[in-house]
């Protein structure tokens, strides 16, 4: 009698794809032509302001084929695309768009961490780390966009073993592109790029790889640990050095280190009264995001630019860890009278530093300063039920709508859409 023995193998890929990441192409200009059809086909500039001064803060890829791109100034942007169709930017859209894009992305898989406005990633797990299956979720995540948020919106997936790599995938063809980079592709599939094709890879950082004889990613990929240690400061160093072979290393903390806005003035905001009343707008603005956060301050900066060869004004004021509004306008008043007088105000800007968590301070013992912190959290309650503005300082009267809602790289503001109407069109609250 004879024995056969027969052996199965399981053939798994031994690197894992850990992370998925999508980025929304030309996302304020696609937006816009989802929403508005007929300008679809167009090419399209999205401008914060309608004015010849300003600068496209987006533009369709109709319009990129004519060289313009995010900064081109609206008077460039003519010259270059005769054609152009310039739409005043709508922030409340785009962040309403936003919700959709991520519940879209949530049903097929939960989203890990929204980078910015229009990008987010996925991390994956067990099965979802083999090629196949990892594909087949990043080709349903584009589905899922197109059928929940709107047809016109166009997305690029990257698929890596860590999430920066995934990133850097995700750029790599746009627009509606997929990439998948694998750990045994590393790192020859990344010598065709550019060093600025690196997130973190700045005009800073460039020159100091150029000042040390680096000019190519194989030349970049090809540091010893130390060496790249050495170039970027020891950890961060050593850390690129990981991230470019493919390793899923842990990524550090970050805490929020300020909160800041900032305001163009209007013609009609340029005199005393408005400028004062646009820092108490921003004031408001700014310390109603630090309570969201959770977040006290120990320092508040504000600042004038001016129209001219003027240098700018700026004051910085030290805050005992709050974060009401009453104590940072009381704080900025203090030093009103000290800005320059006689020149033509540009721009303000209010900034929030060296913050710290709420919850490593200890509770205020003054009944006047928990007061404070009462009508803030009143304050912050009722805008939040029935709209922003719904109800503020009267020494923000003269503006309270010249500083609009403004979208960052890395922040989305809230929405809040008023429920009902509380008092009367211009009314002092």
């Amino acid at each position: 009698m004879s024995f056969h023995i027969v052996l199965f193998f399981s053939f798994v890929d031994s690197s894992p794809l850990n992370w998925l990441f999508v980025d929304m192409n030309s996302y304020f200009a696609s937006v816009e032509q989802e929403l508005r059809p007929e300008l679809r086909g167009l090419p399209v500039g999205v401008v914060p302001v309608m004015a010849d001064s300003t600068c496209c803060i987006a533009a369709s890829y109709e319009a990129k084929a004519f060289g313009v791109t995010t900064g081109t100034r609206v008077s460039a942007a003519r010259e270059m695309c005769p054609g152009i169709v310039l739409v005043e930017s709508r922030p409340v859209e785009y962040i309403e768009m936003h919700g959709k894009i991520r519940a879209a992305v949530d049903s097929v898989l939960p989203v890990h961490r929204v980078d910015s406005i229009d990008e987010m990633s996925c991390r994956l797990t067990g099965r979802q780390t083999e090629h196949g299956s990892a594909v087949a979720l990043g080709r349903r995540v584009k589905d899922a966009i197109r059928e929940q948020a709107g047809g016109y919106l166009k997305c690029s997936v990257g698929i890596a073993p860590n999430r920066f790599l995934a990133k850097v995938a995700s750029d790599m063809q746009k627009p509606d592109g997929f990439v998948v980079i694998k750990k045994e592709e590393l790192p020859e599939r990344l010598y065709p790029l550019s060093l600025t094709d690196f997130p973190g890879i700045g005009r800073r950082m460039y020159a100091r790889l150029r000042a040390n004889g680096i000019s190519t990613v194989e030349e970049l990929c090809g540091l010893t640990e130390n060496r790249m240690g050495r170039i970027w400061e020891r950890v961060v160093g050593k850390r690129w050095h990981a991230l470019l072979r493919g390793e899923d290393v842990p990524e550090p903390e970050t805490a929020r280190r300020s909160v800041s806005h900032s305001h163009v003035l209007p013609p009609a905001q340029r005199t005393d009264e408005g400028v004062r009343a646009v820092f108490v707008n921003l004031i408001h603005k700014a310390a109603f995001r630090l309570r969201r956060l959770g977040c006290l301050t120990r320092k508040m900066t504000v600042g004038i630019d001016y129209f001219g060869e003027h240098r700018g004004w700026r004051k910085g004021i030290s805050i005992d860890m709050k974060n009401d509004t009453q104590t940072m306008i009381e704080a900025f008043m203090g030093v009103w009278n000290e800005r320059p007088r006689g020149r033509k105000p540009l721009r303000v800007s209010v900034a929030f530093i060296d913050l710290v968590p709420a919850g490593e301070s200890t509770l205020p013992l003054l009944p006047a300063d928990r007061k404070r912190d009462d009508v803030a959290a009143a304050l912050d309650s009722i805008n939040d039920k029935f709209g922003t503005n719904s109800i503020y300082y009267g020494s923000m009267h003269a503006a309270p709508d010249a500083a609009p809602l403004r979208i960052s790289f890395t922040s989305i503001p809230d929405v809040i859409k008023p429920k009902k109407p509380l008092g009367t069109p211009g009314e002092k609250k």
